[in-house]
């Protein structure tokens, strides 16, 4: 099982040490979320600092940003990278679509599987200085000139991978993308009841191979050094699940739980502007749901336990001041947990 770990995003001068420790400590990737800080900045300045290790946004949001924008982006991040940027891409909900990015919303998997064939259609026009001609259902992009176009790479194409909760958006990821990256709110029965059968049907409707399809996630981990760290590693994931859980679109998850109570409760409280209240709603039982709970000398068993034969790669971040050695032991156990993914087939 592949690896992933955090950037940090605020300050961009501790990315690059950040990344190389990362590599040295064997993970496989790193990666950055679209929150507060920009998403790409962090990885350009990975990039130049490391060698080995895939480079990511987990994720980026598609609609806001031009295909062709965002086509640039990734383009210089695989160049410079030397071929280790994989590009995330998600839909995020209705409302900050329209009450936050100010984009007119449309039924988001039909769009953004039109916008994973955009950009693939744009970087075939520069590598192969063809004619760009794409023709979507949203996306209609014909104009490209020599000035605006980079020069070929010699590189695979960047693989996509994209972010999906819903059955729609799940047959999306199968069909069209890379990869998936599954919400944190996503439990094991969620994962095997809906998302696997789901990204199958997708992989069958595209014609493609399971094997170059990775699968991440799909939960949290909550670790440390001893009980007191994985306590206060479980309240940072009541919080988070709290949180998420007041979306209604994440309430099909819950029902499959029977905590459909729960859900409006929480939505209730959000309406109501209760943020620093939600985590108490939510027991131990449920962050158990949705969350591999263990100490450092438990962890890879546990990590197995909740996602083995199920995910290809999960993201774990440790306690500050967790010595490098530690880390590295830990990693390479999660490593041992087998996997249906072997890589992308990314070929031209």
């Amino acid at each position: 099982m592949r690896v992933f770990t955090m950037l940090p995003l605020r300050h961009w001068r501790e990315a690059g040490p950040a990344a190389e420790l990362a590599e040295a400590d064997g993970f496989d990737a790193v990666m950055t979320v679209e929150l507060g800080h920009d998403v790409f900045t962090p990885l350009a300045i990975a990039a130049l600092a490391t060698h080995r290790v895939e480079l990511t946004p987990s994720i980026a949001v598609a609609f806001p940003r031009s295909p062709t924008i965002l086509a640039h982006q990734a383009w210089d991040l695989q160049a410079n990278s030397n071929g280790r940027f994989v590009l995330g891409l998600g839909s995020q909900v209705k409302g900050h679509n329209e009450r936050r990015f100010g984009i007119p919303w449309t039924a988001p998997a039909p769009r953004l599987k039109d916008y994973v064939r955009a950009l693939r259609a744009i970087w075939h026009c520069w590598e192969t200085r063809g004619k760009l001609n794409y023709q979507g259902t949203h996306y209609k992009l014909s104009l490209m000139t020599p000035d605006f176009s980079p020069e070929p790479t010699g590189l695979p194409m960047v693989p996509i991978t994209i972010s999906a909760v819903g059955e729609a958006m799940l047959r999306v990821a199968g069909e069209v993308a890379d990869g998936v990256r599954l919400h944190p709110i996503c439990s094991r029965k969620y994962l095997e009841q809906v998302c696997l059968p789901q990204i199958t049907e997708g992989l069958r409707r595209g014609g493609r191979a399971r094997k170059n399809f990775d699968i991440n996630g799909g939960g949290f981990v909550a670790t440390g050094p001893n009980d007191e760290a994985v306590a206060q590693a479980m309240e940072v994931v009541r919080k988070r699940v709290g949180f998420y859980s007041s979306t209604r679109s994440y309430f099909p998850i819950l029902a499959l739980h029977g905590l459909e109570d729960l859900g409006l409760k929480l939505h209730r409280m959000s309406v109501e502007g209760s943020w620093d209240k939600m985590a108490t709603e939510v027991s131990d039982d449920v962050v158990r749901i949705f969350a591999a709970c263990g100490p450092y000398a438990t962890i890879a068993r546990d990590i197995a336990n909740r996602f083995g034969g199920a995910a290809d790669s999960i993201d774990l971040h440790f306690s500050p001041n967790t010595p490098p050695g530690l880390q590295r032991e830990i990693v390479a156990d999660i490593h041992r947990i087998p996997t249906g993914f072997t890589g992308f087939n990314t070929n031209w």
